[in-house]
């Protein structure tokens, strides 16, 4: 196996082929879409297959162990393996877990095809970021490819919950698992005519095993010990001692990689030579503990507070999609002027306002008007800012044959973040609602979840504002692997990115 190196600074005047951005955006469409369109289709997953009451959650959960666990795994074989071999394997594998769980007939099969399914998901999301770091000229042009980038991950969250309440109320449950086979196999032709080819230069390192096992098995125990706190608590020995374990695999982990010649996670991209790689990683670990969270309790509230049915909850989120493309393509416009740093700030500090004015908005007579509207708009633009600094800052200034671990090591953050935030928040409201029971109880319990999440942004923006330090020149200085160099966003903009950035998306709500 040799390394793949392909070229760490493109022309500003190269011009990638017209197929690969769709294929990334729909990657990371894909990979946030199927996080969230089963969660409206369980009860008829649960009622057809006959699962037992306590099991059906582990239809979402086998997806997120997976996908978290093996992240860090997905990023460093982009480095090793090849970019679109790894993103080849990864559809395939997306796609057949996906035909797999539609076609299921038992509880044990759709939770296995789920976890295959995740897997091959965290080959994917790594491997698309990666490749619009070393594909993508710094400035205009890698701007607005990581706002479609960030604007299709926010719209496949929110997409998903609309798909699965209309496919699940016209055509069935297992339409929520098929409808990715056709846009895998697409997606797959148009990888091949629109990827570039591995470019191979030298022996690459070896695999770090006893590193990835010790991430997978560490990252792994670590969302399991998260996602199972509703049901066990978080003082009882079952979580307890899975978080305790998950910590010391993840220490021993650390002290692996930091004596290695060839780590799978360099802990340089951590250090004071990285700050804007740290604070990116903490800033999305904060923020998805906040966002994803926001999510769930807005579509809990939606059907059990407003009583809202699946489709109609669903066409809710439309105002959190607008706000999301606007405020990417705010970002795409401006990243070269005002930088990373303050746009991170901003977003966090916009998102933190939307949640915190969701929080004294969900009553029991709420109104879409009155408790929905605004507060998506506000929290959905601030969130919208963010994707393009966070995805430059996470990987700017890193050799290009450490663009997967870096990638890998954002994509974990966020889904680490992510199973995190869900259940302190589900701990949270449940604290909130006590005793009471019936609409009002429910909407205290959201209240303060809101609350909790409004407080994760503004700590995300206050870490930016610490661990980032100051901006970055905008010349372009080439990186090497001995002495990377940060590369600032250009000063240059273009008139039409807000306009390129709402076409992508919807040419990947389309696919």
């Amino acid at each position: 196996m040799e390394n793949v190196n392909p070229n760490p600074n493109p022309s500003p005047d190269a011009h990638p082929g017209r197929l690969l951005l769709p294929v990334l955006l729909t990657v990371q469409f894909l990979v946030s879409l199927d996080m969230s369109v089963v969660n409206i289709a369980l009860p008829d997953m649960g009622a057809d297959l006959g699962f037992a009451p306590d099991s059906l959650l582990w239809v979402v959960n086998a997806y997120a162990l997976a996908f978290g666990g093996l992240l860090m795994l997905g990023g460093r074989l982009a480095d090793l393996a090849g970019r679109r071999r790894t993103l080849t394997w990864g559809f395939a594998v997306f796609g057949a877990a996906s035909l797999a769980g539609g076609l299921a007939l038992a509880p044990g099969q759709l939770i296995a095809a789920r976890a295959v399914q995740g897997a091959g998901a965290a080959a994917l999301a790594p491997v698309a970021l990666a490749l619009i770091t070393v594909n993508y000229a710094a400035g205009p042009a890698r701007s607005r490819a990581l706002g479609l980038w960030g604007v299709s991950g926010a719209l496949g969250g929110a997409v998903g919950i609309m798909a699965g309440g209309l496919l699940t109320d016209w055509v069935g449950w297992r339409s929520v698992m098929l409808i990715n086979v056709p846009v895998v196999l697409a997606a797959l032709l148009a990888a091949r005519r629109g990827v570039p080819a591995d470019r191979r230069k030298d022996p690459a390192p070896r695999l770090d095993v006893t590193g990835a096992l010790l991430v997978t098995a560490g990252a792994t125990l670590l969302v399991l010990g998260l996602v199972r706190t509703e049901t066990y608590g978080w003082t009882s020995g079952t979580t307890l001692g899975t978080l305790g374990a998950a910590a010391a695999l993840l220490a021993a982990f650390a002290a692996v990689e930091a004596r290695k010649r060839e780590p799978l996670l360099r802990l340089g991209l951590l250090g004071t030579a990285h700050r804007p790689v740290l604070s990116a990683n903490v800033f999305a670990l904060l923020m998805s503990s906040g966002q994803f969270a926001a999510f769930y309790f807005t579509s809990l509230y939606l059907q059990e507070v407003m009583e809202y049915g699946p489709t109609a909850a669903g066409a809710a989120f439309l105002p959190f999609c607008a706000g999301v493309v606007a405020g990417s393509a705010v970002a795409t416009r401006t990243v070269g002027r005002l930088g990373e740093r303050t746009l991170l700030v901003a977003g966090g500090l916009l998102g933190a306002a939307g949640f915190g004015w969701f929080a004294l908005t969900v009553e029991a007579g709420g109104t879409f008007l009155s408790s929905i509207l605004g507060p998506s708009l506000v929290a959905s633009v601030g969130i919208g800012l963010c994707f393009v600094p966070l995805g430059t800052a996470a990987t700017g200034g890193v050799a290009p044959e450490e663009t997967g671990m870096a990638s890998g090591l954002l994509n974990s953050s966020r889904q680490l973040g992510g199973s995190l935030g869900l259940a302190v928040l589900v701990t949270v409201a449940a604290s909130a609602t006590g005793e009471g029971s019936g609409r009002g109880a429910l909407a205290d319990g959201y209240a303060a979840a809101f609350a909790v999440s409004a407080g994760l942004l503004v700590a995300a923006a206050l870490a930016t504002a610490v661990l980032h330090g100051r901006r970055t020149p905008p010349a372009a200085t080439p990186a090497t692997p001995s002495r990377p160099a940060r590369t600032a966003v250009g000063e240059e903009t273009s008139k039409n990115l807000g306009d390129d950035v709402e076409t992508g998306v919807s040419r990947s709500t389309q696919g």
